[in-house]
C-alpha cells in the first residue's frame, strides 16, 4: 500500500537534553567516542599489579626530566664559584695531558673556585684529582651511558644525569668558564655548545680556554682560514677562544674574566647608588615612555 510522502515516519530528532557521555581524566574533559571504559587515575597508582609500561611513556619522562633540573639545582645552588673542565676520558694516568688536568684542578682550587667535571675517569678524575688534593670542592655532574663508567674517586660532589641536556645545563649554570683539555666528540660538543651560547648572548662574559696548541691549533687554524674567509663566523666570534699551554694562564684568563665581570657590576650598583642620591635617577620612570 502506498505510503502518503506527508506522513512517512520521520526519523526521531536527537534529544539535545540528554548529556553525552562524558569522564573527567585529570583535568581532561572526555566525551562520546573519546571515552574508554576502565580504571581511575588513582586505581592505577594504587593497585600495584597493574601493567608497568607506563613508566617508558613521554609524560613520565617529562617528570624524570623535570626531577634531574630539581635535582641538580637543589645540589649545586650553594656550591659558589666554580670553573667547569673537560676533557677525554680515555686520557690514561701516566700521560702529559693528565698531569695537565691535574694542575689545572690545583690551580683552580687555590684560587677558591670549585671543579666541575664530567665526573669520568681520564681528565676529568685528573681535575678532580688536583682540585681535590688542594683542599677545593671536586664536583663530578656523571652520565648514564651504555657502557659503565662510574664515578671517579676524586669527586667530593657528585650527581647521576639520565638525560644530556639537564647535565650540559648543570655545566653552564654553575660555571663562570670553561678549561678544555684534549679529547674527543664528547669535548668538543661541550666546547662549541659553550661557544654558541656566548656568540648568541644566551650567557655572557664566559670564557672558553683551550689548553694544548699542538692538540687545538688546528681546529682554530681551520676555524680561522676556512669557517672565517666563508663567513659562517665573524672575526669577533674568533676572540671567544682562548689557546695557551700553560696552566697558569688558563686559570687566570677564566679567573680574570669573572673578576672583570664583577668589578663592572660594582661600578654599575656604584654608579645608580651615585645617581639615586644625587636625585638623578628615577625609578618609576623605567616603565614610561
Amino acid at each position: 500500500m502506498a505510503v502518503d510522502p506527508q506522513h512517512e515516519p520521520q526519523p526521531a530528532a536527537p534529544a539535545r537534553d540528554v548529556p553525552p557521555r562524558e569522564r573527567q581524566r585529570g583535568p581532561v574533559v572526555l566525551r562520546r567516542g573519546q571515552v574508554e571504559e576502565g580504571t581511575t587515575t588513582d586505581q592505577r597508582l594504587l593497585d600495584s599489579r597493574g601493567p608497568a609500561d607506563w613508566v617508558h611513556t613521554d609524560p613520565w619522562r617529562v617528570l624524570r626530566i623535570q626531577s634531574e633540573f630539581v635535582e641538580g639545582f637543589g645540589t649545586l645552588a650553594e656550591l659558589g664559584p666554580a670553573v667547569s673542565v673537560f676533557g677525554s676520558a680515555r686520557t690514561h694516568r701516566d700521560s702529559p695531558d693528565y698531569a695537565l688536568g691535574v694542575e689545572v684542578g690545583r690551580l683552580i682550587a687555590e684560587a677558591g673556585y670549585a671543579v666541575i667535571t664530567g665526573g669520568g675517569p681520564g681528565a676529568m678524575e685528573a681535575a678532580n684529582k688536583g682540585c681535590c688534593e688542594a683542599g677545593g670542592t671536586s664536583v663530578g655532574l656523571g652520565i648514564e651511558l651504555p657502557f659503565e663508567q662510574g664515578m671517579n674517586a676524586w669527586v667530593d660532589l657528585g650527581v647521576n644525569f639520565r638525560y644530556f641536556f639537564a647535565r650540559k645545563t648543570m655545566f653552564v649554570k654553575y660555571a663562570q668558564g670553561f678549561v678544555v683539555l684534549p679529547g674527543g666528540f664528547g669535548t668538543l660538543d661541550e666546547l662549541f655548545e659553550a661557544l654558541v651560547l656566548v656568540q648568541t648572548r644566551k650567557v655572557t662574559r664566559f670564557p672558553v680556554v683551550l689548553l694544548g696548541t699542538a692538540y687545538w691549533g688546528g681546529l682554530v687554524d681551520w676555524v680561522r682560514s676556512t669557517v672565517l674567509p666563508h663567513g659562517m663566523v665573524s672575526g669577533a666570534d674568533l676572540d671567544l677562544l682562548h689557546v695557551t699551554d700553560d696552566p697558569r694562564e688558563a686559570v687566570r684568563l677564566v679567573i680574570g674574566s669573572e673578576e672583570e665581570r664583577a668589578a663592572e657590576l660594582r661600578a654599575a650598583r656604584a654608579k645608580a647608588d651615585a645617581d639615586r642620591e644625587a636625585g638623578g635617577w628615577d625609578p618609576t620612570a623605567a616603565g614610561r615612555g
